[in-house]
């Protein structure tokens, strides 16, 4: 005679829907912090480069070094890019230039829209050798937001900068002659128009 079993009682379901439940919300914390972490990992890269100098990420310093321009100096180079997508021509006026270490220098770059429609960029940048980052002090630059130009409209962008006087206490960098500061523009998909600079004799009356 078969023997029907014995029904599971609701003492014996409650605490095995406990665990089930515990372990649900585990597995939810840990999604919800997984994906949490994904997002704060650019924001916290780009902080630690821009406090480092580490990938040749430029610092962002708001006034001239206190102890002013040393003898010695050091050559500095500018290259341009402009990513594919971006109808714009984008140059130096200069190439190369020499500085004295702690001389704050303004140097142009001209950008034009060679399109007949308004397009937008943004600029990322970096300087090499990598370990100079930590040096090269940036205090004015067109790099940190979205810039929107005109069909055919051409521009001139100021670069406002110094060579930090702590590199000489460096001796990695005793032998460094030449630093380049690198440029490329990338597109930007359905940003909202932003003004590129001010005008061109306003950023000559306003250049260091």
């Amino acid at each position: 005679m078969d023997i029907a079993p014995e029904p599971t009682s609701k003492a014996t379901l409650r605490p095995k829907l406990g665990r089930d439940a515990l372990v649900a919300a585990i597995c939810g914390l840990v999604v919800v912090l997984m994906v949490g972490a994904s997002y704060a990992a650019v924001p916290f890269y780009n902080w630690f480069c821009r406090a480092t100098g580490f990938n040749g990420t430029t610092q962002v310093a708001t006034s001239a070094p206190s102890s002013g321009p040393l003898a010695r100096t050091i050559a500095v180079r500018f290259d341009s890019n402009v990513a594919g997508g971006l109808p714009w021509k984008f140059e130096p006026e200069k190439t190369e230039i020499e500085v004295r270490i702690g001389e704050v220098v303004t140097v142009y770059y001209t950008v034009t829209n060679q399109s007949a429609r308004s397009t937008t960029g943004q600029a990322a940048y970096n300087v090499a050798p990598l370990t100079v980052g930590a040096y090269f002090q940036k205090i004015n630059c067109f790099c940190f937001t979205e810039q929107t130009m005109a069909p055919g409209e051409k521009r001139e962008m100021p670069v406002v900068f110094y060579v930090d006087p702590a590199i000489v206490s460096d001796h990695d960098n005793d032998t460094l002659n030449t630093i380049t500061l690198s440029y490329t523009f990338y597109p930007v998909r359905d940003a909202q128009p932003k003004p590129l600079a001010a005008s061109e004799s306003d950023q000559r009356k306003g250049s260091l």
